[in-house]
């Protein structure tokens, strides 16, 4: 950062340290007024009866009309929000807030006729009039109320299961609004609501701030993010809020990592200037700062400074100079501090765990097995030793997983440390995030051995791990341990090992837990039937899938939202979709979009396009799920062939401002197949944000352009893939050889030319797939000349030969009549294997001189 900048941002933190902080003028006073009128918070020390209502009014009209999507016309509506007048009421303020907010929808469904507009009301002039007219949920009986909760409930608990988000929850909001309307306009409009800032509403809008400024490639931009978050900070310093670490830790760690050394000491004296306590705690972001601008005469004038006789607080500042030192891994100052402090009496366990972490980073075994030592003399619980144990080998560098497990059963028979349950649980995280799931189970058996007590919740990160490692047969044993130590698994840890057996195929055991739950006095939940027949349905099953809803009678479990949404999708005719939405309203489920989203698809798969689009126009739909359900009948057109009908859409929503979702426009870019829709491609492609998506989307363009032959796009498209992620575009040039072999005739010429760049203007390799491809290539154009060509670049790409490679070249010379060459390369292939020979003997019987001869007098007589 240039030093006008660095001074500029000095002298704004010099000011707070002045003894008139508490008495800003009037302009300072406005601008900390707008700054901390936000939400209410029990940290708040003032509240005020009058805004309660409008308070909790405020946040619900919030969280119901945030959404994802952008909108392209806030600029105005923040500047008159910001700079209009006093005199205004929260609740007017809270209309236009609002209007913003869902402007997206109301612009979607302006291009409807009045009278088909999915809102209450007629739409007036003046949008902001009516706009909070619009019902955020239509109008429904008592039963359908108590259906809504019961579904938020479940899609909460599917959505963040083994997860609490109840501190998150503001956070995400705030971020959400600061995205929306930017800080500045959150901070003014939020103000206007007359609501009194907390510590929490603070700390997450201070960590917007220090992350705007992180993320920032402006250097202006991050300076004015950055005196932002210093104004939030001096505005509850006069309000006299404590200063607690979680709101000045933020600032610190990014005045240490853009090495601003003044600011740093500046900053820091205003926190001393709170609360001398802070002292000791301030060391460990000193003694970072100096790390980090590699000061090491100040790292020494610090150590030498330490008189741990002396008061606490010097023992409190040694003890944070040796947390500084673990976290850079520092090895002879932390021998040196640990001469000075006894861990044994270290403020907290936590930072005991960072100091084993860095021994075992640091290969300083015999170090830590003192300190265990020392640790085991002063009788903590034995719990906590353990952890440590864990701690200090898991971080031991280049140990795999089962060596790690080891590692931690050797240091507790040597140490003679009794194992704790907290330990080998945190072990089994370890392997599960490393997907290990066999070395999970083995340290689930190393716990039943110890004599440990098993909890059914340590089975879910196990479940996970299986999944995503593609080990989903291990849910058989894993249940089998459940059941002989008799753990009573959970309503979603039973779903989950249901949708494991369904994903084996393995149906009558997911019936089979069924069975168990009524042994174990367990009721199944509809979550359970809904994992077995999503599984029939996706086998195409239909007549199993609706067993299953047979079986839902039986046991008397009602079937939800999900059920019907699996059941309209997988309707062959209308009358069944009629039958369904009858059965739906008959039993109160609450029709969610989720429903409105398998209508469309039930209708589309039908034909009934028409019928399809008009789901749109229920009035019970709500508002900030119509983009949604848009995108699936964007899917639902394009994948059954109505793909003009699909780009409509497209175009209408993009004409309002919206993006369709990501997978919508990934399914127009796939099946939108004819020639000369290359710019309407590229087009779909720059809406998509999301990297994996983007990705996805990419790589079926580049198939798009070499499938018509637009060489200098594909190049472009492959650069913008290599540099987005290099490890994977080795992974399109498979494809791209594999659909040049698919396709007749085959092109060689562009299929040479890809490769020559791809070595030489992309700088990568081609892996054996791509070189088999080619190969394969050669032999059905019959091209000897060209596969000799392809030959030598398993050599150049230092890919040996295999069995394989030989029997496609055979092959190759075979169908090209050059039997000399087929015979030279006969002789390298070992025939060992039954196999082999049996390949060598078709390819002589099928390309033999008289088949070949035979094969072109037909295709001669039939001409």
């Amino acid at each position: 950062m240039p030093a006008k900048k660095l001074t500029a941002l000095s002298s704004v933190f010099a000011s707070a340290t002045k003894k008139d902080l508490k008495k800003p003028n009037a302009a300072a006073a406005s601008e900390i007024l707008s700054i901390t009128k936000l939400f209410s918070s029990p940290d708040s020390p003032t509240s005020a009866e009058q805004s309660s209502r409008t308070s909790k009014r405020a946040a619900k009209e919030l969280r119901r009309g945030l959404s994802e999507s952008e909108t392209s016309s806030l600029s105005s509506e923040k500047s008159s929000l910001v700079t209009d007048g006093p005199g205004r009421s929260p609740s007017q303020i809270l209309k236009e807030i609002s209007s913003i907010l869902c402007r997206t929808h109301i612009s979607e469904s302006s291009s409807l006729p009045s009278s088909e507009l999915p809102i209450c009301g007629k739409p007036s002039d003046d949008v902001s009039d009516n706009v909070l007219d619009i019902p955020w949920f239509s109008a429904v009986s008592p039963t359908s109320v108590s259906q809504r909760r019961k579904q938020l409930s479940r899609e909460r608990k599917q959505k963040w299961i083994f997860k609490n988000t109840q501190n998150r929850r503001f956070e995400r909001l705030v971020r959400m609004c600061a995205q929306k309307l930017g800080t500045d306009a959150t901070i003014d409009i939020f103000g206007k609501l007359g609501r009194e800032t907390g510590v929490k509403e603070y700390n997450a809008l201070i960590k917007v701030c220090i992350e705007k400024a992180r993320g920032s490639p402006d250097e202006e931009e991050s300076l004015d993010q950055i005196y932002k978050a210093f104004q939030l900070f001096k505005s509850m310093k006069e309000k006299g809020f404590p200063l607690e670490e979680e709101t000045y830790d933020p600032f610190l760690i990014y005045l240490v990592d853009m090495s601003m050394e003044q600011e740093f000491h500046l900053f820091k004296e205003l926190i001393q200037d709170v609360k001398a306590d802070y002292i000791s705690r301030l060391g460990y972001y000193e003694m970072l700062l100096w790390i980090h601008v590699k000061n090491e005469d100040k790292i020494s004038e610090l150590c030498s400074s330490i008189n741990v006789g002396g008061e606490d607080q010097c023992y409190g500042v040694a003890e944070n100079y040796l947390l500084a030192f673990c976290e850079r891994d520092r090895e002879k100052d932390i021998l040196k501090m640990l001469e000075m402090v006894d861990v044994t009496k270290m403020s907290s366990t936590k930072y005991i765990a960072n100091v084993f972490k860095s021994m075992g980073r640091l290969l300083l075994e015999d170090h830590a097995e003192d300190l265990i030592m020392a640790l085991k003399k002063s009788e903590p619980a034995a719990e906590d030793i353990s952890s440590f144990i864990f701690e200090y080998a898991s971080n031991i560098p280049n140990l795999v997983v089962e060596e790690v497990i080891s590692k931690v059963k050797y240091l507790h028979e040597k140490l003679e440390v009794e194992s704790s349950a907290a330990a080998y649980e945190n072990l089994i995280m370890y392997c599960c995030s490393l997907l290990k799931v066999h070395a999970a189970l083995d340290v689930v058996d190393l716990m039943c051995q110890s004599g440990l007590a098993l909890s059914a919740d340590t089975f879910n990160p196990i479940l996970c791990a299986s999944e995503k490692s593609c080990d989903i047969d291990l849910v058989r044993p894993i249940y089998s341990v459940m059941r002989r130590h008799n753990l009573m698994p959970k309503g979603e840890t039973i779903k989950n090992m249901i949708c494991l057996h369904v994903k084996m195929k393995d149906f009558e055991g997911a019936y089979n837990m069924l069975k168990d739950l009524e042994e174990m006095d367990v009721k199944p939940t509809p979550n359970m039937y809904n994992a077995i027949m999503a599984g029939y349905f996706r086998e195409k099953n239909i007549y199993g899938g609706l067993m299953v809803l047979k079986q839902m009678e039986r046991a008397k479990v009602q079937p939800d939202s999900e059920t019907f949404s699996y059941l309209l999708c997988n309707c062959e005719n209308e009358d069944d979709i009629n039958k369904y939405m009858e059965d739906i309203k008959r039993a109160g489920v609450l029709v969610t979009k989720h429903i409105y989203m398998a209508l469309v698809n039930a209708y589309a798969n039908i034909g009934k396009f028409e019928k399809a689009k008009q789901v749109l126009l229920d009035p019970e739909i709500p508002i900030k799920s119509i983009n949604e359900i848009k995108s699936a009948l964007t899917s639902a057109l394009a994948f059954n062939g109505e793909i003009l009908c699909a780009l409509k859409i497209y175009e209408e929503v993009k004409q309002t401002g919206c993006q369709l979702e990501p997978k919508a426009i990934i399914s127009l870019i796939e099946y939108l197949r004819s020639e000369g829709q290359l710019d309407k491609l590229l087009e779909l492609l720059e809406g998509l944000k999301d990297s994996g998506y983007w990705f996805d989307g990419c790589s079926r363009v580049v198939l798009y352009c070499v499938r018509y032959k637009h060489l200098s796009c594909t190049v472009d498209l492959l650069k913008q893939l290599k540099e987005k992620d290099e490890s994977s575009t080795g992974s399109v040039f498979d494809m791209i050889f594999a659909e040049i072999l698919e396709r007749e005739p085959i092109d060689l010429d562009i299929a040479l030319s890809l490769l020559q760049i791809m070595k030489d203007e992309l700088k990568l390799q081609p892996s054996r797939t791509s070189l088999d491809f080619l190969l394969s290539a050669c032999a059905s154009a019959k091209d000897p000349h060209r596969a000799w060509q392809v030959w030598g670049e398993y050599g150049k790409a230092c890919l040996p030969m295999n069995i394989l490679t030989y029997l496609r070249l055979y092959q190759v010379m075979l169908v090209s009549g050059e039997r000399k060459s087929a015979s030279d390369i006969l002789r390298k292939i070992s025939r060992d294997d039954p196999h082999v020979r049996c390949i060598v003997k078709a390819c002589q019987t099928t390309f033999s001189e008289s088949t070949v001869k035979k094969r072109e007098n037909k295709q001669a007589i039939k001409a």
